[in-house]
Protein backbone atom coordinates (compact mmCIF):
# COMPACT_ATOMS: atom_id res chain seq x y z
CA UNK A 1 0.00 0.00 0.00
CA UNK A 2 1.50 3.44 -0.66
CA UNK A 3 -0.49 6.36 0.74
CA UNK A 4 -0.94 9.76 -0.86
CA UNK A 5 -1.39 12.13 2.52
CA UNK A 6 -2.95 15.42 1.20
CA UNK A 7 -2.28 17.99 3.76
CA UNK A 8 -0.14 18.40 6.66
CA UNK A 9 -2.34 20.59 8.64
CA UNK A 10 -3.37 19.43 12.43
CA UNK A 11 -4.71 16.09 11.09
CA UNK A 12 -2.36 15.37 8.50
CA UNK A 13 0.29 15.63 11.09
CA UNK A 14 -1.23 13.93 13.62
CA UNK A 15 -2.21 11.00 10.75
CA UNK A 16 1.44 10.68 9.59
CA UNK A 17 3.09 10.37 13.35
CA UNK A 18 0.58 7.57 14.10
CA UNK A 19 1.29 5.74 10.98
CA UNK A 20 5.42 6.13 11.93
CA UNK A 21 4.03 3.62 14.71
CA UNK A 22 2.58 0.83 12.42
CA UNK A 23 3.87 -1.43 9.28
CA UNK A 24 1.18 -2.16 6.92
CA UNK A 25 1.68 0.47 4.21
CA UNK A 26 5.08 0.95 1.83
CA UNK A 27 5.56 4.55 1.75
CA UNK A 28 3.42 7.41 2.77
CA UNK A 29 3.78 10.70 1.15
CA UNK A 30 2.96 13.52 2.83
CA UNK A 31 1.95 16.35 0.63
CA UNK A 32 0.67 20.20 1.29
CA UNK A 33 0.64 22.96 -0.90
CA UNK A 34 3.19 24.53 1.65
CA UNK A 35 5.92 22.38 1.94
CA UNK A 36 7.67 22.71 4.86
CA UNK A 37 4.68 21.78 6.61
CA UNK A 38 4.84 18.05 5.19
CA UNK A 39 8.75 18.58 6.05
CA UNK A 40 8.30 19.30 9.48
CA UNK A 41 6.24 16.42 10.19
CA UNK A 42 8.50 14.30 8.84
CA UNK A 43 11.52 15.33 10.71
CA UNK A 44 9.66 15.12 13.56
CA UNK A 45 9.20 11.50 13.13
CA UNK A 46 12.55 11.30 12.30
CA UNK A 47 13.81 12.91 15.58
CA UNK A 48 11.04 10.31 17.26
CA UNK A 49 11.37 7.22 15.64
CA UNK A 50 15.14 7.48 13.85
CA UNK A 51 16.13 7.14 10.15
CA UNK A 52 14.82 3.96 9.67
CA UNK A 53 11.64 4.60 10.43
CA UNK A 54 11.41 8.14 8.38
CA UNK A 55 12.50 6.81 5.14
CA UNK A 56 8.79 5.48 4.71
CA UNK A 57 7.98 8.69 4.67
CA UNK A 58 8.28 11.25 1.48
CA UNK A 59 7.37 15.09 1.07
CA UNK A 60 5.99 16.34 -1.81
CA UNK A 61 4.25 19.27 -2.78
CA UNK A 62 0.57 19.55 -3.85
CA UNK A 63 -1.85 22.38 -5.32
CA UNK A 64 -5.37 20.59 -3.62
CA UNK A 65 -7.70 22.48 -5.48
CA UNK A 66 -6.87 21.05 -9.06
CA UNK A 67 -7.71 17.62 -10.15
CA UNK A 68 -4.98 17.35 -12.20
CA UNK A 69 -2.51 18.35 -9.81
CA UNK A 70 -3.81 15.49 -7.43
CA UNK A 71 -3.23 12.94 -10.31
CA UNK A 72 0.12 14.21 -10.97
CA UNK A 73 1.05 13.36 -7.60
CA UNK A 74 -0.86 10.16 -7.84
CA UNK A 75 1.06 9.16 -10.66
CA UNK A 76 4.71 10.60 -9.70
CA UNK A 77 4.51 8.54 -6.38
CA UNK A 78 2.87 5.23 -7.96
CA UNK A 79 -0.06 5.88 -5.01
CA UNK A 80 -2.39 3.00 -4.41
CA UNK A 81 -4.53 4.63 -1.63
CA UNK A 82 -5.50 8.95 -1.49
CA UNK A 83 -5.95 9.87 2.16
CA UNK A 84 -7.95 13.51 1.79
CA UNK A 85 -7.16 15.53 5.17
CA UNK A 86 -7.14 18.94 3.64
CA UNK A 87 -10.61 21.27 4.08
CA UNK A 88 -13.73 19.79 2.34
CA UNK A 89 -14.12 22.79 0.19
CA UNK A 90 -11.32 20.64 -1.56
CA UNK A 91 -12.93 17.44 -1.38
CA UNK A 92 -14.46 17.33 -5.13
CA UNK A 93 -10.96 17.83 -6.64
CA UNK A 94 -9.04 15.36 -4.39
CA UNK A 95 -12.05 12.53 -5.06
CA UNK A 96 -11.72 13.20 -9.15
CA UNK A 97 -7.72 13.39 -8.48
CA UNK A 98 -8.12 9.99 -7.27
CA UNK A 99 -10.24 8.74 -9.36
CA UNK A 100 -8.38 10.52 -12.78
CA UNK A 101 -5.02 8.26 -11.11
CA UNK A 102 -6.94 5.05 -10.48
CA UNK A 103 -6.27 5.25 -7.00
CA UNK A 104 -8.66 4.31 -3.92
CA UNK A 105 -9.41 7.53 -2.01
CA UNK A 106 -10.84 8.18 1.93
CA UNK A 107 -11.57 10.95 3.50
CA UNK A 108 -13.17 12.64 7.13
CA UNK A 109 -14.96 14.93 5.57
CA UNK A 110 -18.14 15.22 2.41
CA UNK A 111 -18.57 17.07 -0.09
CA UNK A 112 -20.52 20.36 1.67
CA UNK A 113 -24.27 21.19 1.18
CA UNK A 114 -26.24 23.49 -0.54
CA UNK A 115 -29.72 24.93 1.06
CA UNK A 116 -32.69 24.67 -0.31
CA UNK A 117 -33.13 27.28 -2.41
CA UNK A 118 -37.10 28.67 -1.24
CA UNK A 119 -37.20 26.70 2.29
CA UNK A 120 -33.86 26.49 4.04
CA UNK A 121 -34.85 25.82 7.38
CA UNK A 122 -37.24 22.92 6.39
CA UNK A 123 -36.54 21.27 3.11
CA UNK A 124 -33.26 19.39 2.70
CA UNK A 125 -31.16 20.85 -0.18
CA UNK A 126 -28.45 19.08 -1.27
CA UNK A 127 -27.17 17.35 1.43
CA UNK A 128 -23.32 16.57 2.64
CA UNK A 129 -22.27 14.10 0.42
CA UNK A 130 -24.40 13.66 -2.12
CA UNK A 131 -21.84 15.08 -4.88
CA UNK A 132 -19.83 11.81 -3.98
CA UNK A 133 -22.56 8.72 -3.62
CA UNK A 134 -23.72 10.26 -6.88
CA UNK A 135 -20.38 8.92 -8.19
CA UNK A 136 -20.90 5.52 -6.69
CA UNK A 137 -21.52 4.02 -10.00
CA UNK A 138 -18.52 4.93 -11.97
CA UNK A 139 -16.31 4.36 -8.80
CA UNK A 140 -17.83 0.65 -8.77
CA UNK A 141 -17.10 0.41 -12.91
CA UNK A 142 -13.73 1.29 -12.21
CA UNK A 143 -13.16 -1.63 -9.22
CA UNK A 144 -12.37 1.34 -6.85
CA UNK A 145 -13.41 2.16 -3.62
CA UNK A 146 -14.42 5.44 -1.80
CA UNK A 147 -14.26 5.30 1.79
CA UNK A 148 -15.97 8.71 2.71
CA UNK A 149 -16.84 9.98 6.20
CA UNK A 150 -13.89 7.92 8.14
CA UNK A 151 -12.80 10.52 10.81
CA UNK A 152 -13.77 10.55 14.20
CA UNK A 153 -17.33 12.35 12.97
CA UNK A 154 -18.08 10.68 10.87
CA UNK A 155 -16.48 7.43 11.28
CA UNK A 156 -15.97 6.01 14.34
CA UNK A 157 -19.45 7.70 15.36
CA UNK A 158 -21.12 6.09 12.55
CA UNK A 159 -19.22 2.16 13.72
CA UNK A 160 -20.41 2.75 16.92
CA UNK A 161 -23.98 3.38 15.56
CA UNK A 162 -23.74 -0.22 13.35
CA UNK A 163 -22.12 -2.06 16.38
CA UNK A 164 -24.98 -0.85 18.43
CA UNK A 165 -27.63 -1.81 15.63
CA UNK A 166 -26.10 -5.17 14.73
CA UNK A 167 -25.20 -6.28 18.16
CA UNK A 168 -27.09 -4.26 21.26
CA UNK A 169 -30.40 -3.42 20.12
CA UNK A 170 -33.01 -5.00 18.71
CA UNK A 171 -35.16 -2.16 17.53
CA UNK A 172 -34.01 1.11 17.53
CA UNK A 173 -35.50 4.45 18.15
CA UNK A 174 -32.79 7.32 17.83
CA UNK A 175 -29.62 7.63 16.98
CA UNK A 176 -28.12 10.90 17.53
CA UNK A 177 -24.34 11.62 17.60
CA UNK A 178 -23.44 14.10 20.56
CA UNK A 179 -19.87 15.90 20.72
CA UNK A 180 -18.47 17.59 23.73
CA UNK A 181 -15.90 18.14 25.53
CA UNK A 182 -13.95 20.98 28.43
CA UNK A 183 -11.30 21.85 26.01
CA UNK A 184 -9.72 25.48 27.36
CA UNK A 185 -7.14 27.57 25.42
CA UNK A 186 -5.17 29.78 27.83
CA UNK A 187 -2.81 32.65 26.13
CA UNK A 188 0.95 33.03 28.02
CA UNK A 189 -0.48 34.82 31.19
CA UNK A 190 -2.86 32.07 31.68
CA UNK A 191 -5.77 33.71 30.78
CA UNK A 192 -8.80 31.88 28.56
CA UNK A 193 -8.91 32.95 25.04
CA UNK A 194 -11.40 32.62 21.55
CA UNK A 195 -9.55 29.95 19.70
CA UNK A 196 -11.47 27.11 17.91
CA UNK A 197 -10.12 23.58 18.36
CA UNK A 198 -10.52 22.61 15.16
CA UNK A 199 -10.16 24.12 11.63
CA UNK A 200 -12.73 27.45 12.05
CA UNK A 201 -13.73 27.41 8.17
CA UNK A 202 -15.52 23.85 8.48
CA UNK A 203 -16.68 24.78 11.79
CA UNK A 204 -18.41 28.03 10.39
CA UNK A 205 -19.81 25.89 7.56
CA UNK A 206 -21.13 23.05 9.89
CA UNK A 207 -22.73 25.41 12.45
CA UNK A 208 -24.20 28.06 10.58
CA UNK A 209 -25.96 25.84 7.82
CA UNK A 210 -29.09 24.68 8.66
CA UNK A 211 -29.10 21.08 10.16
CA UNK A 212 -29.95 18.07 8.45
CA UNK A 213 -32.43 15.96 10.57
CA UNK A 214 -34.21 12.38 9.27
CA UNK A 215 -37.38 11.19 10.93
CA UNK A 216 -39.76 8.35 9.90
CA UNK A 217 -42.22 9.13 7.86
CA UNK A 218 -40.80 12.50 7.44
CA UNK A 219 -37.46 11.53 5.84
CA UNK A 220 -34.77 14.37 5.31
CA UNK A 221 -35.42 18.18 6.55
CA UNK A 222 -33.92 20.80 8.36
CA UNK A 223 -33.96 23.18 10.75
CA UNK A 224 -32.59 26.21 12.72
CA UNK A 225 -29.08 26.54 13.37
CA UNK A 226 -28.37 25.77 17.38
CA UNK A 227 -31.91 24.52 17.38
CA UNK A 228 -33.53 22.46 20.58
CA UNK A 229 -30.39 22.82 22.99
CA UNK A 230 -30.41 20.07 25.54
CA UNK A 231 -27.96 19.29 28.28
CA UNK A 232 -26.05 15.90 27.63
CA UNK A 233 -23.52 14.56 30.67
CA UNK A 234 -20.47 13.24 29.37
CA UNK A 235 -18.32 11.05 30.88
CA UNK A 236 -14.80 10.63 32.19
CA UNK A 237 -14.98 14.04 34.15
CA UNK A 238 -16.05 16.17 31.67
CA UNK A 239 -19.62 16.99 32.99
CA UNK A 240 -23.04 18.36 31.85
CA UNK A 241 -22.63 20.07 28.70
CA UNK A 242 -25.21 22.65 26.41
CA UNK A 243 -25.94 20.44 23.00
CA UNK A 244 -27.20 21.70 20.25
CA UNK A 245 -28.57 20.75 16.62
CA UNK A 246 -25.70 21.37 14.16
CA UNK A 247 -25.09 20.16 10.11
CA UNK A 248 -23.33 16.97 9.85
CA UNK A 249 -22.82 14.07 7.37
CA UNK A 250 -23.54 11.09 9.83
CA UNK A 251 -27.33 12.81 9.89
CA UNK A 252 -26.79 12.13 5.28
CA UNK A 253 -25.06 8.89 5.50
CA UNK A 254 -26.66 6.85 8.42
CA UNK A 255 -30.19 6.42 7.00
CA UNK A 256 -29.12 5.04 3.86
CA UNK A 257 -28.00 1.79 4.96
CA UNK A 258 -29.55 1.16 8.76
CA UNK A 259 -32.67 1.30 10.22
CA UNK A 260 -33.58 4.05 12.75
CA UNK A 261 -36.94 5.99 13.64
CA UNK A 262 -34.86 9.45 13.90
CA UNK A 263 -31.26 10.62 13.47
CA UNK A 264 -29.63 13.52 14.64
CA UNK A 265 -26.03 15.71 15.80
CA UNK A 266 -25.96 17.66 18.47
CA UNK A 267 -22.88 19.63 19.02
CA UNK A 268 -21.64 21.53 22.48
CA UNK A 269 -20.95 24.74 21.16
CA UNK A 270 -21.15 26.98 24.57
CA UNK A 271 -22.83 29.72 24.62
CA UNK A 272 -19.38 32.19 23.74
CA UNK A 273 -18.50 30.07 20.58
CA UNK A 274 -22.87 30.11 19.32
CA UNK A 275 -22.63 34.26 20.02
CA UNK A 276 -19.30 34.86 17.93
CA UNK A 277 -20.48 32.40 14.86
CA UNK A 278 -24.23 34.44 15.50
CA UNK A 279 -21.95 37.71 14.92
CA UNK A 280 -19.80 36.43 11.92
CA UNK A 281 -23.12 35.25 10.52
CA UNK A 282 -24.41 38.47 11.18
CA UNK A 283 -21.38 40.55 10.41
CA UNK A 284 -21.23 38.60 6.76
CA UNK A 285 -17.56 37.45 8.13
CA UNK A 286 -18.96 33.86 7.61
CA UNK A 287 -19.41 34.25 3.52
CA UNK A 288 -16.85 32.53 1.30
CA UNK A 289 -17.58 34.75 -1.96
CA UNK A 290 -15.09 37.07 -2.11
CA UNK A 291 -15.61 40.51 -1.68
CA UNK A 292 -13.50 43.94 -3.22
CA UNK A 293 -11.64 44.99 -0.81
CA UNK A 294 -9.10 48.28 -0.47
CA UNK A 295 -5.28 48.02 0.30
CA UNK A 296 -2.39 50.15 0.01
CA UNK A 297 -1.32 47.87 -2.85
CA UNK A 298 -4.61 48.72 -4.64
CA UNK A 299 -7.84 46.44 -4.75
CA UNK A 300 -8.03 43.01 -3.68
CA UNK A 301 -10.79 40.37 -4.06
CA UNK A 302 -10.81 38.43 -0.10
CA UNK A 303 -13.40 36.18 0.54
CA UNK A 304 -14.24 36.75 4.51
CA UNK A 305 -14.17 33.86 6.02
CA UNK A 306 -10.62 33.25 4.61
CA UNK A 307 -9.97 36.54 6.93
CA UNK A 308 -11.68 35.03 9.64
CA UNK A 309 -9.10 32.00 9.23
CA UNK A 310 -6.18 33.89 8.67
CA UNK A 311 -6.93 36.16 12.23
CA UNK A 312 -7.36 33.14 14.00
CA UNK A 313 -4.26 30.70 15.76
CA UNK A 314 -3.98 27.89 13.89
CA UNK A 315 -5.72 24.61 15.79
CA UNK A 316 -2.72 22.56 15.07
CA UNK A 317 -0.50 25.04 16.87
CA UNK A 318 -2.82 24.90 20.08
CA UNK A 319 -1.48 21.99 21.76
CA UNK A 320 0.39 23.12 24.15
CA UNK A 321 -1.67 26.24 24.87
CA UNK A 322 -4.72 23.77 25.83
CA UNK A 323 -6.06 21.22 28.41
CA UNK A 324 -9.28 19.44 29.29
CA UNK A 325 -10.59 16.38 27.12
CA UNK A 326 -12.91 16.03 23.86
CA UNK A 327 -15.66 13.07 23.74
CA UNK A 328 -17.06 11.87 20.10
CA UNK A 329 -19.81 9.56 21.24
CA UNK A 330 -23.34 8.10 19.70
CA UNK A 331 -26.37 8.03 21.86
CA UNK A 332 -28.58 4.48 20.82
CA UNK A 333 -32.44 4.00 22.21
CA UNK A 334 -34.69 1.52 21.79
CA UNK A 335 -34.94 -1.72 22.83
CA UNK A 336 -32.37 -4.13 23.72
CA UNK A 337 -31.87 -8.20 22.21
CA UNK A 338 -34.56 -8.95 24.54
CA UNK A 339 -36.90 -6.47 23.91
CA UNK A 340 -36.67 -4.61 26.71
CA UNK A 341 -35.60 -0.26 26.57
CA UNK A 342 -32.53 0.26 26.31
CA UNK A 343 -29.93 3.52 25.93
CA UNK A 344 -26.23 3.21 25.46
CA UNK A 345 -24.00 5.56 24.62
CA UNK A 346 -20.79 4.60 22.98
CA UNK A 347 -17.54 6.69 23.05
CA UNK A 348 -13.88 7.34 22.87
CA UNK A 349 -12.13 10.22 25.09
CA UNK A 350 -9.07 11.83 24.56
CA UNK A 351 -7.09 13.79 26.45
CA UNK A 352 -5.56 16.34 25.28
CA UNK A 353 -2.06 16.19 27.77
CA UNK A 354 -1.95 12.92 26.56
CA UNK A 355 -2.14 13.65 23.27
CA UNK A 356 0.39 16.66 23.06
CA UNK A 357 2.67 14.34 25.53
CA UNK A 358 3.51 11.74 22.69
CA UNK A 359 2.34 13.80 19.50
CA UNK A 360 2.56 16.58 20.11
CA UNK A 361 -0.83 17.40 18.79
CA UNK A 362 -3.92 18.57 19.97
CA UNK A 363 -6.39 16.33 21.24
CA UNK A 364 -9.58 17.24 18.55
CA UNK A 365 -7.17 16.52 15.65
CA UNK A 366 -5.48 13.63 16.86
CA UNK A 367 -8.89 12.03 17.95
CA UNK A 368 -9.78 12.44 14.07
CA UNK A 369 -6.72 10.92 12.92
CA UNK A 370 -6.52 7.25 13.92
CA UNK A 371 -9.34 6.36 12.51
CA UNK A 372 -8.55 6.25 8.31
CA UNK A 373 -5.36 4.54 9.82
CA UNK A 374 -7.44 1.97 11.06
CA UNK A 375 -9.25 1.93 7.93
CA UNK A 376 -6.42 1.78 5.96
CA UNK A 377 -4.82 -0.93 7.70
CA UNK A 378 -7.77 -2.95 7.73
CA UNK A 379 -7.99 -2.43 3.49
CA UNK A 380 -4.41 -3.61 3.90
CA UNK A 381 -4.74 -7.05 5.29
CA UNK A 382 -8.29 -7.79 3.36
CA UNK A 383 -10.26 -7.34 6.65
CA UNK A 384 -12.35 -4.76 5.01
CA UNK A 385 -13.33 -4.97 1.39
CA UNK A 386 -15.09 -3.33 -1.18
CA UNK A 387 -15.68 -0.88 -4.29
CA UNK A 388 -17.83 2.03 -4.97
CA UNK A 389 -18.51 5.11 -2.72
CA UNK A 390 -18.84 3.58 0.69
CA UNK A 391 -19.55 3.94 4.13
CA UNK A 392 -17.77 2.74 7.21
CA UNK A 393 -21.37 1.67 8.54
CA UNK A 394 -21.20 -0.38 5.83
CA UNK A 395 -18.67 -1.97 7.20
CA UNK A 396 -18.53 -4.93 9.83
CA UNK A 397 -17.24 -2.55 12.83
CA UNK A 398 -16.41 -5.39 15.10
CA UNK A 399 -12.75 -5.57 13.62
CA UNK A 400 -12.00 -2.02 13.40
CA UNK A 401 -13.12 -1.24 17.68
CA UNK A 402 -11.02 -4.73 18.33
CA UNK A 403 -7.83 -3.19 16.16
CA UNK A 404 -8.55 0.48 17.60
CA UNK A 405 -8.41 -1.08 21.07
CA UNK A 406 -6.18 -3.94 21.19
CA UNK A 407 -2.85 -3.54 22.77
CA UNK A 408 -1.11 -4.67 19.29
CA UNK A 409 -3.15 -2.28 18.01
CA UNK A 410 -3.97 1.33 18.33
CA UNK A 411 -4.73 0.82 22.50
CA UNK A 412 -7.51 3.29 21.83
CA UNK A 413 -10.12 2.70 25.01
CA UNK A 414 -14.00 2.74 23.69
CA UNK A 415 -16.65 2.30 25.92
CA UNK A 416 -20.41 1.30 25.93
CA UNK A 417 -22.03 3.31 28.72
CA UNK A 418 -25.49 2.35 29.33
CA UNK A 419 -28.28 4.84 30.50
CA UNK A 420 -31.06 4.85 32.11
CA UNK A 421 -33.87 4.47 29.45
CA UNK A 422 -36.21 6.73 30.95
CA UNK A 423 -33.78 9.69 30.75
CA UNK A 424 -30.31 8.89 28.60
CA UNK A 425 -29.38 12.84 28.75
CA UNK A 426 -28.39 13.16 32.10
CA UNK A 427 -28.17 9.91 34.34
CA UNK A 428 -25.67 7.21 33.56
CA UNK A 429 -26.68 4.07 34.86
Amino acid sequence: MRILLVGAGGVGDAIAKIAAERDFFEVMVVADYDITKAERTVEWIRRKHGDAVAAKFVTGRIDASTADGVAEVCREFAITHVLNAVEPKFVPTVFSGAFTAGCHYLDMAMSLSEPHETDPYHQAGLKLGDQQYALNDQWERAGLLALVGIGVEPGLSNIFARYAVDYLFSEVDEISVKDGGNLVVRDADGNEIFAPSFSIWTTIEECLNPPLMWEEGKGWYTTRAFSEPEVFEFPEGIGAVECVNVEHEEVAMLPRTMNAKKYSFKYGLGSEFIGVLKTLNLLGLDRTKPVRVRSAQGPVDVAPRDVVVAVLPEPASLGSQMEGKTCAGTLVTGKDKEGNPRATYLYHVADNAWAYENYESQAVVWQTAFNPLIALELLANGTWQGKGVVAPEEFDPRPFLDLMSASTGYQQKWVAQERLASNPLSNPS
